[in-house]
């Protein structure tokens, strides 16, 4: 099971493993309180792509787009991440940029939940 949190909200025992998934740690806040289990900065999202998140729903949108499109690259992180989630049960992505459903974990999660492909399954199935 994939879950998402901010890296800034306490961390609770049914978190799981816990995986930073931005590129730059957050400043002011110590690894030792993040509790973090994993910092994977490489599947975070390029500076370029970053930018666009926010609570507007068509700039996320985009965002969405770009940052699925640098995911397709990272087959190996998302590899690891899958692996780790079948090891442990439950894997929290955590945040740093963003509110709660804008950001790049949530992204992420719905990647790692099989999200692209049950897209595509509903395509064929009706003709799309």
């Amino acid at each position: 099971m994939y879950k998402t949190k901010s890296i800034y909200e306490p961390p609770e025992g049914e978190d799981g493993f816990r995986i930073f998934v931005d590129k730059s740690w957050p400043e002011g806040l110590s690894k030792e309180d993040a509790k973090v289990d994993l910092w994977l900065k490489e599947i975070g999202p390029t500076k370029d792509v970053d930018e666009w998140v926010s609570g507007d729903s068509v700039e996320f949108d985009e965002f969405k787009e770009n940052y699925r499109c640098e995911l397709r690259g990272c087959k190996t992180l998302i590899k690891i991440i899958r692996d780790i989630e079948n090891e442990k049960g439950t894997v929290t992505l955590l945040y740093s940029i963003g509110d709660s459903e804008h950001n790049c974990a949530v992204v992420l999660r719905d990647k790692l939940s099989g999200y692209g492909v049950i897209r595509g399954s509903i395509g064929r199935v009706h003709g799309g």
